[in-house]
């Protein structure tokens, strides 16, 4: 149902309803001008939702709370734009609310080296949150907003002080909440109470092809509720209904996050194409010049009025005057709570600690278990070291061995715990992690069975895309798997991840080289981390030094058995195949070198020197071997090596077996050393 409202005396007197009506059209203005300009984009969301960014930036009481001289403000709100397509719609108001986003880069839209691109690119634009685009995503990153919200609001704010109490706020459309992602993301933030979320549902009753009836008939109102959200309808062209809506959801503290159904016409202000499927593209530009009469503006082009500019001047100086009363009461906090304060410093700094190797103690030298087993005790010094470091499983914990034993479970009665059960729902698992590591309170992790990172991959491609630390635990790692049979063993996923710019695909060997995978990507800072790992027992390497293991697995390669005599041929492996390679070491003499990869993209990223002196060009006899699919072991073993993977899905069986009957044993190293030449 509709909901009618009407101004109320304080919004009357903070809000400038004529003006905001003028900087909704101009801000229309901007985003005809450019997309015509580059003669590409969508100007659906940015003309259909302009009433809703006025008063999101335009509103001091019930809009965002920002300061434009400092976007990165720890206690601002957040606004996400789920429907990155409608990137002009966040360009045009973040310059006319005062961020680092001139004109010159408005008119610079989607071309060659602006901060203006395509969809909205984390880091590359002051005011963007988030990456978006991929419809969805900004859902699941604002839920991850929220929680990081929640969390830091748990564990920093005292009885004397608040630090944060700032909302998140998304802006989404059919298509976004269409995928699964969304619904995934939906379910958990109801279910966890995560009543600092605003959900903007621009409900223009369009899709890209067709009216959105031709796909969806579901009562809005009536899903959100089921998921434990409160629910409202307004007119997204009423101001007033906008500005009420916003109040109601950031007042009201129910343990239910908020959705506005703000009902637009997609393409408002081009009457040839608005409210129909043409308004959704690039098509309405054409009219570019009636357009601007129509909303009446000026001829030209990129026309802003000193009135708008005047009144955002005023807005953005009511953000500072915000920001310099938050800065005061940190102030008094951080002197009241000066271990709180260096906690949240660091973890703001993303700072690791530089002897966070040694807090990880040594497994003795009889250790034997999967590596599964040694990552959960490697997290749990971790986790000690980092009071950062959060983890979360879908539904595995059991499995994946993650769980910080002292770190409680996050939900409404403890919002501090550490440990997320995000239920079985890896596409939100991935996209609320991404969402975490954006605020950058946290460094996230999360776990679930190495198979199922392809219903995580969105999102990892996404982390890798915007440099994000996120820590990515795949247990069972390959057909060792065995009896759960070839559905659940991971052949090409391995490989399939090792392709993403940008993302470490660790695949440790012995719980030392585990360690070390977990202490660079601790360390990494610029991007994320996969580690893969086994279900089954893998032996310990001690004739190699603890130090060797852990370094040689942040270098991603390094000589784990060196041979004693002249060097006649080099064995590769990762993960549990390298004791392959070390027992039929045993078998082929004394001039056989290990080499253990953890890590490909970092032993790629390693000097020339060492990597020729890990793999000697001066020898030509390599054989690799990995239970997964062979390809990318050609660029160690050359063509006239041998590489033995396993190109086809597994079989059901004993793990055992099926590793012998696809050719996972010492004996088919040997042979295939033998073939060579």
């Amino acid at each position: 149902m509709l909901v009618e409202t009407q101004l109320d005396v304080d919004s009357a007197r903070n809000m400038n309803s004529d003006l905001l009506t003028q900087a909704a059209n101009e801000a229309r203005g901007l985003a005809i001008d450019a997309v015509h300009t580059c003669s590409s984009g969508h100007l659906g969301l940015p003309l259909g939702c302009a009433e809703i960014g006025a008063v999101l930036f335009g509103d001091a009481k019930n809009g965002l709370n920002y300061n434009p001289a400092e976007p990165k403000w720890l206690n601002r709100d957040r606004f996400i734009l789920s429907a990155g397509h409608g990137s002009m719609f966040i360009y045009s108001w973040l310059h006319l609310s005062g961020y680092a986003v001139t004109l010159d880069d408005v008119k610079d839209f989607r071309k060659l080296g602006s901060i203006t691109p395509g969809h909205p690119e984390f880091d590359e634009t002051p005011g963007v949150e988030a990456t978006t685009g991929p419809l969805g995503q900004g859902i699941g990153n604002a839920v991850g907003y929220a929680l990081s919200g929640k969390q830091a609001a748990a564990k920093f704010n005292t009885a004397e002080h608040t630090i944060f109490d700032h909302h998140i706020v998304a802006l989404a459309g059919d298509g976004c909440l269409q995928e699964g992602v969304s619904r995934e993301a939906i379910a958990f933030a109801g279910h966890n109470e995560l009543d600092n979320l605003i959900l903007i549902y621009d409900s223009n009753d369009v899709t890209l092809d067709a009216m959105a009836e031709v796909t969806q008939g579901e009562n809005s109102e009536e899903y959100f509720t089921s998921q434990g959200w409160q629910a409202v309808t307004i007119d997204g062209h009423d101001l007033a209904a906008v500005s009420d809506a916003l109040q109601a959801a950031k007042t009201n503290n129910n343990g239910k996050p908020k959705v506005i159904i703000a009902k637009t016409e997609i393409g408002r202000g081009i009457p040839e194409v608005a409210g129909t499927a043409k308004g959704h593209g690039e098509g309405g530009a054409n009219f570019a010049e009636s357009a601007r009469r129509g909303l009446g503006l000026p001829d030209g082009a990129f026309y802003v009025s000193e009135q708008t500019e005047s009144y955002f001047s005023e807005r953005g100086q009511a953000g500072e005057a915000a920001y310099d009363a938050w800065c005061a009461t940190y102030d008094a906090w951080a002197a009241a709570n000066p271990e709180l304060s260096h906690e949240l410093e660091g973890s703001v700094s993303k700072s690791v600690p530089s002897d966070l190797a040694s807090q990880i103690p040594e497994f003795s030298a009889d250790y034997s278990n999967a590596t599964r087993a040694s990552g959960g005790d490697v997290i749990q010094s971790v986790a000690k070291a980092m009071p950062s470091l959060i983890t979360g499983s879908a539904d595995l914990y059991g499995s994946t061995k993650n769980y910080i034993k002292e770190g409680g479970d996050f939900g409404p009665k403890d919002f501090a715990g550490r440990n997320i059960w995000y239920g079985i729902r890896e596409h939100a698992m991935g996209a609320i992690s991404n969402g975490i590591a954006y605020d950058g309170l946290f460094r996230p992790s999360c776990a679930t069975f190495a198979v199922f990172a392809d219903y995580l991959r969105p999102s990892i491609r996404l982390a890798a895309l915007a440099h994000l630390p996120v820590t990515y635990i795949l247990t069972h790692d390959s057909v060792g798997v065995g009896e759960d049979g070839p559905t659940h063993q991971p052949v090409e996923t391995v490989s399939g991840l090792r392709v993403i710019p940008g993302l470490d695909v660790f695949r440790p060997a012995d719980p030392e080289e585990t360690a070390g995978a977990w202490i660079a990507s601790m360390q990494r800072l610029d991007g994320p981390s996969a580690l893969f790992l086994t279900r089954q027992t893998v032996p310990t390497y001690n004739h190699a030094s603890v130090s060797a293991r852990r370094d040689g697995a942040a270098k991603g390669g390094y000589v784990l058995k060196k041979e004693t005599a002249d060097l006649e041929i080099i064995l590769l492996a990762s993960g549990s195949e390298v004791e392959h390679c070390m027992k039929a070491a045993e078998q082929l003499g004394d001039g056989v070198r290990v080499v253990s990869v953890p890590c490909m993209e970092r032993f790629d990223r390693q000097s020339d020197d060492y990597r020729a002196s890990v793999l000697p060009s001066s020898c030509s006899r390599r054989v690799a071997i990995e239970a997964g699919v062979s390809p990318l072991w050609i660029k160690y073993t050359g063509l006239a090596g041998k590489v033995l993977g396993i190109d086809r899905f597994g079989i059901s069986a004993p793990g055992d077996i099926v590793m012998a009957e696809l050719g996972m044993t010492p004996e088919h190293v040997v042979n295939a050393v033998k073939s060579l030449a």
